[in-house]
Parts: structure tokens; C-alpha cells; sequence
């Protein structure tokens, strides 16, 4: 394990073995006890339920109840809710002894981001939203917003740390592999595509952010968050990888851009940690800050309806167990009627599942982005053996020319 590569910390010996062991912990649960409650449902829960109901579990919730009661899930959700703290308790300790000289490496490194070509623009009157300030996501200590010192990156320190101890590798060596990803999708899905301005909503540190410019150098790239530390963070990792991207504080619900002034809005994990109403209102404004032509595209988690039962019932644990108080909500959603809602026509709803950018062979990915969109046990979930992340969205027709 290391330190992030951005603002770096000195990790005790004992402090770099606990986040190896907790990284190592993870994949054990995410993985080998994952298999074991799988089997365990294949192989007894289900074959019992279908004997006493004369039918399978019909939904997530339905194997959820089912499963509950058994030592396997138990034991598993157990295990993982504690590995989920422990991610925290890894890394903060070394973040907290840092505070003062992370606020002073990220100051300097943020004087240089006008040489690089990038900005940031915090706004001190933008109130943080409830589902941010009230919840503690993803068993997150003080959430993403909590600010401890002058001039705070803390927050974002402990996002990119805990991400390399939380994703055992599996988001790639630079930990952007979801950007990477989503981004090449459209350069090979959408050749026709030349945007000249890119909005990555819910941006937190940016490194999801990034990729949109690395892969399409020529466009000004804008991340925004409601969160002041995190943004801090995300300007001086654009700056010290000398990538020009503009961050600013502001809410997805309320944009504080020109009507039609975007050729991609964009957003990574993001919808799932809003309310329904904030998920209507984000998608409203990305459809007002398009231009005719341009791509609303949205990389997170399936929806329950093309799922079968025992994945929805796998994906949506961090709804029940893991402080995401919206995650299920959301996935319950028909994600066609949200963007029809929004304002897109109905016929330009796109969605597609795309194997990691990071970990393959760019000809291999190329000629994976024109496969068919499939739903199964590698969908949306971090799996070694063939992890597809899933994305949607929809163009924004041009407007019909008047006969003359």
C-alpha cells in the first residue's frame, strides 16, 4: 500500500500494515465470503423457499428477508460492516497528524493552477444539502464536508486514501479506472462527438473528473461539488498532474451555468447518493445546460428491474447496512422515465455495461464498447474476475427546423 500520490502522508509502519490488512479484509468479503453466501442461496436457501412457496424469490427485498436469516449473510454482513469503518480508521489517524501541513502543500500546489490552466471557485454562502450534512456516506467520520483547519483538503485527502484501501485495486493504479472508462466509451461509442466544454457533476476529488480531459485534451473540463475540502483537494491533484480543469462549488439542482452551454454533463456514482427529488432536479438541469446534440451521460449502479433477484438483492446491501440511504431508492427508479422526465426524448435514452478502460488493451476496449448491453453477477459490482460498470444518459435532440 502507499500514500496518496498527490499530498503525501508519513504512514507509520503499523499505519501502513493496518490499511494493507483492511484492503486485504475487503477483498476477502467483497469476494470469497461473497461466494459463500451466493452458494450457500443457490443450495439451500433458495431450494427450500421454492419448496415451501412452489416458486422462486421473486424480487431483491423477497431474498433479502430470505437470506437474513441465515448464519452465511449474518456472518458476511457483519464482517463487512465492520471492514467498512475499519477502511476509515486506516487512513484518518494519518491524515489528522498532516491537517496543518496538508493545508500548506495544497496551498502551494494550488499557486500554480493558473500556470497549469485550471481555477477554483469556492462559494462560503452555497449550504451544504441535508443528504450530505446529515449522513455520515459511506461510514464516512464527519461525511465529505467537515473542514478542521484554514485552507482544509482533509476531507479529500481521506476520499483518495480510503478509495486505495476500500477498492483492493479494482478501480485501477491511479484509482480513476470509472472515468477512464466512461470517457473512452463515448471517444469510440460516439466518434462524432468533438465537445468543446464537459460538466462532471458530484465531482468530490476529481479523479473521475480528470479523465474527460486527459481523453479529450481540447476541451475546457469543470468539475463541481458542495463540498469546499474535497474540491481543494481536486484542484491541486489536476495541477500537480498538470491537467487543466476548472473546479467549483456549487449544487447539481441549481447550475450556475448559461442555458445550452455544455456538450457533455456527466456525473460517476453520484445519483445514488441524492434523494429522489435532488435526482429529478439534476437531471432537469443538466437537460437545461446541454447543447442540441450533446450527451447527458451518467455512470452508476443497474437498475433493479434488469437485475435478477439475488444480484438486486446483493447490490442494494449498502442501502440497509452501509449509511446510503438512498441507493435502493434509486435503483428502483426506471431510469428512461427519469431522463424522459427530465426532458430528453424518449427514443434517445442510452445505457450501456463497458469492461474497465484500465485494465485491458485499448483495442480490446474499442471493440468492447460496441457489444450488447448486459446484466449479470460482473454488472456494477467490483469482481477480479470482470468487472462492467454500467451507464446511462441520453442525447438532446436539436430542435425541429420550421418549414418555411
Amino acid at each position: 500500500m502507499t500514500d496518496t500520490a498527490v499530498l503525501e502522508t508519513t504512514a507509520t509502519r503499523d499505519e501502513k500494515a493496518r490499511k494493507a490488512f483492511v484492503s486485504a479484509l475487503r477483498r476477502h468479503v467483497l469476494t470469497k465470503s461473497a461466494d459463500r453466501m451466493r452458494g450457500h442461496y443457490d443450495t439451500v436457501a433458495k431450494p427450500a423457499f421454492e419448496q415451501l412457496n412452489g416458486r422462486a424469490p421473486a424480487d431483491g427485498p423477497e431474498v433479502h428477508r430470505l437470506m437474513k436469516k441465515t448464519r452465511d449473510f449474518r456472518f458476511y454482513s457483519a464482517v463487512r460492516s465492520n471492514a467498512q469503518e475499519m477502511v476509515f480508521g486506516s487512513v484518518i489517524p494519518t491524515v489528522d497528524r498532516a491537517l496543518d501541513t496538508l493545508a500548506e502543500d495544497g496551498r502551494a500546489l494550488r499557486a500554480d493552477t493558473a500556470g497549469v490552466g485550471g481555477s477554483l471557485e469556492l462559494n462560503p454562502d452555497l449550504e451544504v444539502p441535508r443528504n450530505v450534512s446529515d449522513i455520515e456516506v459511506h461510514r464516512s467520520p464527519g461525511s465529505y464536508h467537515s473542514e478542521y483547519t484554514d485552507d482544509d483538503v482533509a476531507s479529500g485527502v481521506v476520499y483518495e486514501t480510503a478509495i486505495e484501501v476500500f477498492a483492493f485495486g479494482q478501480f485501477g493504479k491511479d484509482f480513476d479506472d470509472v472515468g477512464q472508462t466512461m470517457a473512452h466509451y463515448v471517444r469510440f461509442r460516439h466518434p462524432e462527438l468533438e465537445p468543446a466544454r464537459i460538466l462532471d457533476c458530484g465531482c468530490t476529488v476529481g479523479i473521475n473528473t480528470v479523465p474527460w480531459k486527459q481523453t479529450f485534451p481540447e476541451a475546457e473540463v469543470h468539475g463541481i461539488d458542495v463540498a469546499p475540502g474535497v474540491l481543494r483537494y481536486a484542484n491541486a491533484r489536476a495541477t500537480k498532474l498538470g491537467q487543466a480543469v476548472h473546479f467549483k462549488q456549487m449544487n447539481a439542482t441549481a447550475l450556475d451555468y448559461e442555458d445550452e452551454s455544455f456538450d457533455i454533463v456527466c456525473s460517476s456514482m453520484f445519483l445514488h447518493e441524492l434523494p429522489n427529488k435532488d435526482i429529478r432536479g439534476y437531471l432537469a438541469e443538466a437537460y437545461r445546460v446541454l447543447k442540441p446534440g450533446g450527451l447527458l451521460w451518467n455512470m452508476e449502479l443497474p437498475p433493479n428491474s434488469a437485475m435478477q433477484p439475488y444480484e438486486s438483492f446483493y447490490l442494494d446491501w449498502d442501502s440497509y447496512y452501509n449509511s446510503e440511504p438512498f441507493y435502493k431508492g434509486f435503483r428502483d427508479q426506471d431510469y428512461r422515465e427519469l431522463v424522459r422526465t427530465a426532458g430528453f426524448a424518449d427514443a434517445d435514452f442510452i445505457e450501456a455495461t463497458v469492461p474497465r478502460y484500465t485494465f485491458m488493451d485499448e483495442s480490446d476496449f474499442k471493440a468492447a464498447v460496441n457489444s450488447p448491453t448486459r446484466f449479470d453477477k460482473h454488472t456494477g459490482r467490483m469482481d477480479p474476475k470482470g468487472t462492467r460498470w454500467y451507464g446511462f444518459g441520453a442525447f438532446k435532440r436539436a430542435p425541429l427546423k420550421e418549414a418555411n
